[in-house]
Formats: C-alpha cells, sequence, structure tokens
C-alpha cells in the first residue's frame, strides 16, 4: 500500500517554518489526506501562502503557482494549440502548449491558486469539473485526468477587501474552507525575530504591538499585518547603521515607523486625519517619545481618536506649514 505523504512526519516538518499554527497545520494536511481540496481564507499577512508553499515543499509534491487576478483568462490555466504547429501539423497533441492547470493535474501536483477570489468567474467555472470529477476535457485535445495527489489548495482575502468578489457556490461547496485570522502577539514576535534575526525583545514587542494597534484603532480601516512590523525592524536596522545610532533611536524607529507603515494603512473616509498623523500617535504610544533638548521625553498619552485634524493644528504649529514626520 502507497504511503500517503500528508502524515504526521509532513505536520512535523510544516511547524518547524509556520510559527503559531498548529491547528490550521492539522486541519490542511487532514483535508488533503482525505482527498479533499482547500481554500485558505484570511486577512493578508495571516500566512496563508507560507503554510501552503511548506506543505509543498516538505510534501515533496510538485507545486504549479498560478497568481489570481482579472487577467487570468480560461485559456491561461488551461492552455493553447501554438499556432505555427497547427498550421504545419494540424491539432496534435504535440501542438498543444499545456497550462498550469492541466500540468498539475498530469504530475499530480498541488496547484495553488493564490487570490482566488480575484479570478474571473468564467475562469473559476473551468475548475468545477477538475474538483468535482477529477478530469477536464480540452477541445482538440482530449480529456486530461487527475494524476494521484492532484488537489487544490487556494487561498483567498476577505471578500470585502479590495478587488474581490465572492466565489459561486459551486466552487465553494466544492472545496472545504479553513479561516486563518491574526495570530497571537506572543506568535507575531516571534515571527519578526524569525524573519529579522534582530535580539532586542523589548524592541520587537513594542513594535508588534504598535503593528497590531493599527488593526484596531477606530480611524484606520484596515491595519498593517505582521509584515508591516518585519519591515520596520529591517528598516531601523539599516538606518540606525547609516546614521550611527541604535536601532531603538526615537529618531530611527520613528523614520522606520513612517517608511514602513503610512503605505500599509488605510484610513477611514470619515477623518481627516492622514497616515502619518496617526502613525505619529502610535509610535509616541508605542515606541517611547519625541527627543527634544536633549532628553527623551517619555511616554505620552495618545491623543483623542476624536478630535479633529483642524483641532490639533490649532496652537501647535503655524499655519500653511506643515511638520515633518
Amino acid at each position: 500500500m502507497r504511503q500517503s505523504p500528508f502524515g504526521a512526519a509532513l505536520l512535523a516538518a510544516v511547524g518547524t517554518d509556520v510559527t503559531g499554527r498548529q491547528d490550521e497545520s492539522e486541519a490542511v494536511i487532514a483535508t488533503l489526506d482525505s482527498g479533499r481540496h482547500l481554500v485558505l481564507e484570511g486577512p493578508p499577512g495571516t500566512g496563508k501562502s507560507t503554510l501552503l508553499r511548506s506543505v509543498a515543499t516538505h510534501s515533496g509534491l510538485p507545486f504549479v503557482f498560478v497568481e489570481g487576478n482579472a487577467e487570468l483568462t480560461p485559456a491561461r490555466i488551461v492552455g493553447h494549440h501554438d499556432p505555427s504547429r497547427v498550421l504545419a501539423e494540424g491539432y496534435t497533441a504535440d501542438a498543444f502548449v499545456a497550462g498550469p492547470l492541466v500540468r498539475a493535474l498530469q504530475d499530480g501536483a498541488l496547484f495553488y491558486v493564490e487570490e482566488i477570489n480575484r479570478v474571473p468567474e468564467e475562469t473559476l467555472n473551468t475548475l468545477i469539473t477538475v474538483i468535482s470529477e477529477g478530469e477536464l476535457h480540452v477541445p482538440r485535445y482530449g480529456r486530461v485526468t487527475a494524476a494521484e495527489n492532484f488537489r487544490l489548495v487556494a487561498a483567498m482575502n476577505p471578500f470585502d477587501a479590495v478587488g474581490t468578489s465572492r466565489i459561486s457556490s459551486a466552487i465553494s461547496d466544492r472545496v472545504c474552507r479553513i479561516y486563518l485570522d491574526y495570530q497571537s502577539d506572543t506568535d507575531e514576535v516571534e515571527i519578526v525575530a524569525r524573519r529579522t534575526e534582530v535580539d532586542n525583545p523589548p524592541l520587537l514587542t513594542a513594535v508588534v504591538n504598535l503593528v497590531r494597534a493599527t488593526r484596531k484603532h477606530p480611524q484606520i480601516r484596515i491595519g498593517s499585518s505582521v509584515r508591516g512590523a518585519i519591515d520596520l525592524i529591517l528598516v531601523a536596522q539599516s538606518l540606525a547603521a547609516l546614521k550611527d545610532k541604535s536601532i531603538g533611536d526615537p529618531e530611527v524607529t520613528k523614520r522606520a515607523t513612517m517608511t514602513a507603515l503610512s503605505g500599509r494603512i488605510r484610513v477611514d473616509e470619515a477623518t481627516d486625519r492622514s497616515p502619518e498623523e496617526i502613525l505619529r500617535e502610535l509610535w509616541m504610544l508605542h515606541l517611547g517619545g519625541e527627543i527634544g533638548g536633549g532628553e527623551q521625553v517619555g511616554l505620552a498619552a495618545p491623543p483623542d481618536p476624536t478630535r479633529s485634524n483642524s483641532a490639533e493644528r490649532e496652537g501647535q504649529r503655524p499655519p500653511g506649514k506643515a511638520t515633518a514626520p
């Protein structure tokens, strides 16, 4: 009897790559071992791709990757006939150029579709027979039957993310779904430490707490994932070397915060505050204050989030002048 590649050894190996996802890893491996297809759903930066890539790497199975977007047509995933060979030879098997889906079916691969809910419905319809019957009929080429261990594994952001749409019930009824939320603060600190190789627990914790605060701030519609914390630490590390300062220096962490996070957060349309203003507030709260008069000012109470931008400007800086972050 052939041993399944989806077993306890795979779970242990995945655990060395993925932090804080024991339950989800077990569910993913059990789903694939049972012969089912799978969709992982969750916010950006919650480790969906990392988990699926780790499963592919340690299972030893071929891995075929497709990036989901509005331009992913059926022909791009199935394949096409080479026009020059068709003219010379006709519609032969050799004239067909296999797309990623056909290759995955033939090789018994994990067919990974990233951001599947950005894929046009016409293309998703191509997958229905594949995941329900294990085969695909290609005009003028023939039937392609799925080899052993072929699985569709897909990831998607929540439906309300920009550019996404609901996947049809015909697809969702044929796949299992696992939701991945943000990990705990302890897990995120460990992830940042792994990815940056910085050994400074107090700084790592403060940075992770700042990033996590962007997800709960009342004036931020979409906060940063743990990738923002990773980039903040890496930028601070390089900036500290350039300025000959410590990585935890307030001037360094403040500039790194603005650089790493200002493009990642989405401010609520109802506020007139800028991303930089909100990030200055969170930086003051979590990373320790300003440099002024040769002394570091201690932690300041965060500004009232409901206070208007115009009220903040009044009496704090001359009209018409901007304060650099």
